[in-house]
C-alpha cells in the first residue's frame, strides 16, 4: 500500500472519529438533554455512527471528490 493511500485512509478514519463524535454529542444533547444515561447513550450512538460513516467516507468520498474536481477545475 502506498503512502498516499495510507494517508487517505488515516484521514478518513480520523475525520470519522471527530465528525461522528461532535454530531452525535450535539444531537443527543439537543434531543435528550444531559440525563443520567447520556454518556452511555452517546458512546453507543457514536460507535454506530462511526461504523456507518467510515464506509461512506471511503466509498463515496473518492467519487464525490471526482465530481467536485470535474465541476471546479
Amino acid at each position: 500500500m502506498n503512502t498516499h493511500l495510507k494517508r487517505k485512509i488515516a484521514f478518513a478514519l480520523s475525520m470519522g472519529v471527530v465528525t461522528t463524535g461532535i454530531i452525535s454529542f450535539a444531537l443527543l444533547a439537543l434531543n435528550l438533554g444531559f440525563t443520567e444515561t447520556f454518556a452511555l447513550t452517546w458512546l453507543r450512538s457514536w460507535g454506530i455512527g462511526y461504523l456507518i460513516v467510515i464506509p461512506a467516507i471511503l466509498l463515496v468520498g473518492p467519487r464525490l471528490q471526482a465530481q467536485v474536481d470535474r465541476l471546479i477545475p
